[in-house]
């Protein structure tokens, strides 16, 4: 049985813009705190790269197909990466405040 909840594949970047991380979560706002108290951490890839900054990210009700499509982004190019964050947000602003809890 396939349940019907909110997932979200995202992808935040350093201050710098330098360093991507794309993952998936069910609770975006959540996760964004989670990155943002892990930023400096030698734990995890995004708190050692301070990847705490949202610049992009989809929205699904079947959480298999947001692994699927966080698997299929995590295999791109930065080239191809950043031309899906510019679809969306050209300026890449930092998209943490858009995002309610």
């Amino acid at each position: 049985m396939t349940w019907n909840y909110n997932f979200y594949v995202y992808i935040t970047t350093n201050p710098d813009k330098s360093v991507l991380y794309v993952g998936v979560t069910n609770d975006l706002s959540r996760r964004l705190f989670e990155h943002n108290e892990n930023k400096g951490s030698k734990q995890t890839f995004a708190g050692k790269y301070f990847c705490y900054n949202l610049v992009y990210y989809e929205h699904f009700t079947h959480i298999e197909y947001a692994i699927q499509r966080e698997k299929e982004i995590k295999k791109w190019r930065r080239e191809k990466k950043t031309l899906l964050i510019e679809s969306l947000n050209p300026e890449w602003r930092f998209l943490n405040g858009d995002v309610s809890s």
